[in-house]
């Protein structure tokens, strides 16, 4: 590559796709904003009025949870660790599967609009509700903060475009959409979305192949240069990535994800118990293709930049990690208008699909968990209200978070997320898993176990990002020792190239050598524990909740088995062992009757049926009588007019 050469920037055609895939968002909110029922009840602005399709709803859980972490993030990690990430995929997909087994048939019969209702009913009090509420919430507004950051990054390093700027856009259009169309504007962009973002990603992985010379030998590089790593099964828990953190500790870490608002709206928005099992059977392999396809991408980075004899990140072009793919989409599309456009538009709708699920729950969770307990009587169309302009009030919290994540340089974008992220989501998974699961749960134990897994987690988190001493795993070597594209706002002489050259060739010998023939150095006291690999810290936040929400369960009072609402447990043999003998299954039920829950739970459903029935009946009877009583006053006025 000619070092005099300058860095292509983005034309008018690449502009023009990335305005329309944002109008066209923002126009599908417009039309469920005036289509039905105008989302002026809170069944049809929260919930789609529970008549959701399962392909739609399927799709949008799906690109929920991915956002531009997934875009930016996976790549990043492949092109500077390896692909041994890809065991992450596997471990996602165990966790949508396990969800089959736990969330839906407990969650969908009970018919809620907040997942934290859930805590309410099982204790019979306000405070586990509570507590639960502000985990999810806390959770939410920093994930969005991170998807937000992610788009923001890839603008600047590409566009020169700044960086605040990008995150304005993109929350301001997310809210705008949501706060208008509801979850059925939310589902359908979604849609529409996840078409965009897999364009922009194909578009890369094909020319990108056809650059490297072909499918097998981007798979020949990457072997030469490192990144076919698949498998690592050191039992070291402070080991970065390994076959067990990556497979278990994700997928135990992910349940949280299950179990969370954004995808409790989803289930509950289609109208069966099966319904929604489908949904996750169909998400399940939907992540598990669609992550593979994006660490795939990073394979491609890698054979790219070897091949043009560049390494951006090693030589200072890009500083960050997760500016790899858009550096690389502007030189492998500079002589294709339009396509680095589209791949920014499959960023920002990847980014937007995140942002407006996440908007929508905390809407739902405002108007659930913090107004309607203390104003049982307010009207449907005031909650509405409330809901709508909650979406305004959280997408400026989330946008005020990104700018914090800004500050966090260096690391993928899905490492970020779990160490941001795991306080809050560890806990709260815990905190459902002990409610679920352990009869001898109580009040004291769930509360008490939240406090001590939030505490304990997020001091390993701060531990992580701030300890002076840590000694953080090093990336793998460089793609290549080739001589890059420098910015065009750097003066380029022979001499800048030559020392540049030197100096990048004299680092770049020191950092392998540091790495593979020094002797590893270890941490020690409390670095060891700092670090656990960030895959075991949202693992770790659930059992410390279980364990000590069981504690204090057993010193205080023990529930009775018989005293227990079977609708709100759920039998842990039969969910998660159900090929172990019956007698040790029985053992399991702890004294609980769990032989009577579905028999229980089938006469319930049948009675909300019922209701639900005799509800829709009575609106069509007094709508009839309503029309009837128009046609006989419209008959006295026109003989009387007579």
């Amino acid at each position: 590559m000619d070092g005099g050469s300058e860095v292509p920037s983005l034309v008018l055609a690449d502009y023009l796709v990335f305005a329309a895939a944002l109008l066209v968002s923002l126009a599908i909110g417009v039309y469920y904003a005036l289509s039905g029922g105008r989302q002026k009840t809170t069944k049809e602005y929260l919930l789609g009025n529970r008549k959701m399709s399962i392909i739609p709803v399927g799709l949008s859980l799906m690109v929920s949870f991915e956002s531009s972490i997934m875009m930016l993030g996976f790549p990043a990690e492949v092109y500077t660790y390896g692909i041994q990430y890809w065991w992450f995929t596997v471990g996602f997909m165990l966790s949508q599967l396990v969800a089959i087994r736990i969330i839906v048939p407990l969650i969908h019969p009970l018919r809620v609009t907040s997942v934290y209702e859930y805590l309410q009913l099982r204790y019979n009090s306000r405070i586990p509700r509570q507590l639960g509420t502000a985990m999810g919430m806390l959770y939410y507004i920093f994930y969005m903060g991170v998807v937000l950051y992610g788009p923001g990054t890839a603008l600047e390093a590409v566009a020169n475009f700044p960086l605040w700027m990008s995150m304005v856009v993109i929350a301001g259009a997310a809210v705008i959409y949501t706060a208008i169309g509801g979850i059925k504007a939310v589902i359908w962009t979604d849609v529409f979305q996840c078409a965009v973002m897999f364009c922009g990603i194909a578009g890369i992985i094909v020319k990108g192949c056809m650059v490297a010379g072909g499918f097998d030998r981007v798979f020949e590089i990457n072997g030469k240069v490192g990144r076919l790593n698949y498998f690592n099964f050191d039992v070291d828990p402070t080991v970065r990535h390994t076959f067990w953190n990556l497979l278990f500790g994700s997928a135990i870490r992910l349940i949280y994800l299950t179990i969370n608002q954004s995808t409790i709206q989803r289930i509950c928005s289609v109208p069966t118990e099966q319904d929604a099992k489908k949904i996750f059977l169909f998400s399940g392999p939907a992540f598990f293709l669609t992550f593979s396809i994006a660490t795939f991408e990073g394979l491609v980075a890698v054979a790219y930049f070897y091949t043009i004899g560049c390494d951006p990140l090693a030589s200072g072009q890009i500083k960050n990690p997760n500016q790899i793919i858009p550096y690389m989409v502007i030189w492998l599309f500079k002589d294709n208008p339009g396509m680095s456009g589209l791949f920014m538009a499959s960023l920002f709708c990847a980014s937007l699909s995140t942002l407006s699920s996440g908007l929508s729950s905390l809407s739902a969770q405002t108007v659930e968990d913090a107004i309607k307990p203390y104003w049982p009587d307010i009207s449907d169309r005031k909650a509405t209200t409330i809901a709508k302009v909650s979406v305004v009030f959280y997408g400026g919290l989330s946008l005020a978070v990104s700018f914090m994540i800004a500050s966090m340089e260096g690391l993928p974008l899905q490492q970020i997320t779990a160490q941001v992220l795991s306080a809050f989501g560890g806990a709260a998974g815990g905190m459902f898993l002990y409610s679920i699961f352990f009869p001898w749960a109580n009040k004291k134990g769930v509360i008490s176990g939240c406090i001590f897994g939030v505490a304990f987690i997020f001091w390993i988190g701060l531990g992580k990002s701030f300890s002076s001493t840590l000694i953080k795993e090093p990336r793998l070597p460089p793609v290549t020792s080739g001589y890059c594209h420098f910015r065009s706002d750097v003066n380029v002489t022979s001499d800048g190239v030559t020392n540049f050259t030197e100096y990048y060739t004299s680092t770049m010998t020191s950092v392998v050598t540091e790495s593979f023939t020094s002797p590893p150095r270890k941490n020690e006291g409390l670095d060891r524990l700092y670090s656990v690999s960030y895959q075991w810290i949202g693992a770790m936040g659930i059992f410390t909740t279980m364990l000590v929400g069981s504690l204090v369960s057993l010193v205080t009072e023990r529930p009775k088995p018989e005293s227990l609402d079977l609708r709100y447990m759920l039998p842990i043999a039969e969910q998660l062992f159900p090929y172990l003998p019956k007698a040790a299954k029985k053992y399991l039920h702890f004294g609980v009757p769990f032989e009577k829950r579905d028999e229980i739970i089938r006469k319930i459903v049948e009675l909300q049926d019922k209701d639900q029935n005799e509800t829709i009946e009575l609106m069509s009877n007094n709508e009839e009588k309503e029309t009837a009583n128009n046609v006989t006053v419209t008959t006295v006025v026109e003989t009387n007019h007579q």
